[in-house]
């Protein structure tokens, strides 16, 4: 019964969600004067910002300002909110556009107040040690609070009841953890397995969870950060770097002189070696860019549902009330397989990991895991 309640309650929550994303979207894309345009609406949504938006469009608009953190001229720091979603300038910074959009830029003078449509204002250079505290920082930092939090919590739980049965977010984690272990972690690592199934863990519920996050289409969600390529580009520099850290002698020497290839292939030009070489970077790559181009690709499709609703009711708003039911049931079938791909994406980035780190060390217990790499 407890599990209906919770069913029915995520459920009325994702539908309330819903209803405030799409009439927040219907009066940003009324107020345009120039008519609702797709691209820009769904690029908006998938970037990185400076502000967290909460509802609402224009002056009414509801927004939670991020600090801004710049060393230019000594330190800066003052809040987004000052730059007024790149309508205004503050004390000489303004945010890009053009070739600099998704920057901080100084003026050529100290100007303060709004930026006039229209007028040209002088750039004198685009700020480059800027570490301000983004949309997907500070979604970076309430997912660490969250994961740390969860955690912590089933820790205590085993300590205070180390012989009973899991229960709560105990029964919740467990099963996981006892699953990426025995499938995933242990086939791949061998006797090796515990030095580096700290490692695997987070990094599967940092995925996870932050692919979760950005289904959500509200405060504390929305974030696109494993959408972003940087935040999946470090994510694979931690693999490779331990990868290459990891791996033995035999690693290498299959690097240079790779066993079972005919010896054409490899003398007087050194074809497989170069191949092999070239592995080394081609993994990490391909992880990189499987997680940004699924998670991505997921958020603009619904976004585009969405958007068709408004396209179609620019041309007459009975089309636009017509084509809003079969936009919804696609964003709701989209939101399902999301969910599915949040799952899968995780898994997949922690599964080759660890077959990746496993090749380096030399486990070969099971051949089909270092296929499934290949």
């Amino acid at each position: 019964m407890k599990y209906n309640k919770l069913y029915y309650i995520l459920s009325l929550f994702t539908i309330a969600a819903l209803l405030l994303f799409s009439a927040q979207s219907l009066k940003a894309a009324q107020n345009e004067e120039e008519g609702f345009n797709a691209g820009p609406f769904i690029i908006e949504h998938v970037i990185d910002s400076y502000g967290w938006h909460i509802c609402g469009d224009g002056d009414k608009s509801v927004t939670i300002p991020l600090p801004i953190i710049l060393f230019d001229d000594g330190l800066q720091v003052f809040s987004s909110s000052h730059l007024h979603h790149g309508e205004a300038a503050y004390n000489g910074y303004a945010m890009g556009w053009g070739e600099n959009k998704g920057s901080i830029v100084k003026l050529q003078d100290d100007y303060t107040g709004h930026l006039e449509e229209g007028q040209e204002y002088a750039v004198d250079h685009v700020c480059k040690f800027n570490i301000s505290i983004t949309k997907n920082v500070c979604a970076l930092f309430l997912s660490l609070a969250l994961i740390i939090w969860i955690f912590l919590s089933v820790a205590k739980q085993y300590e205070r009841h180390p012989n009973e049965a899991p229960r709560g977010l105990q029964g919740l984690i467990e099963p996981v953890v006892v699953f990426l272990q025995d499938e995933v972690i242990n086939p791949s690592l061998g006797d090796k397995a515990a030095k580096y199934t700290p490692y695997l863990l987070t990094l599967f519920f940092f995925i996870l969870l932050n692919n979760l996050m950005g289904i959500i289409p509200i405060f504390p969600g929305g974030a696109n950060l494993t959408g972003n390529i940087a935040v999946t580009g470090i994510l694979a520099l931690f693999t490779f770097f331990i990868t290459q850290f990891s791996g033995n002698k035999e690693y290498w020497k299959d690097i240079v002189n790779t066993p079972g290839v005919p010896w054409w292939l490899k003398i007087p030009l050194p074809i497989m070696p170069f191949v092999e070489f070239i592995g080394i970077f081609t993994k990490p790559f391909v992880l990189m860019v499987r997680l940004f181009a699924n998670i991505t690709a997921g958020h603009i499709i619904i976004l585009g549902f969405i958007s068709l609703i408004f396209i179609f009711g620019q041309m007459t708003p009975v089309l636009g009330f017509a084509v809003s039911p079969v936009s919804v049931l696609f964003y709701i079938f989209m939101g399902c397989l999301e969910l599915l791909v949040a799952f899968i994406q995780a898994f997949v980035f922690t599964l080759l990991s660890a077959i990746y780190i496993g090749m380096a060390c030399g486990n070969e217990e099971h051949e089909e895991h270092t296929e499934l790499a290949k």
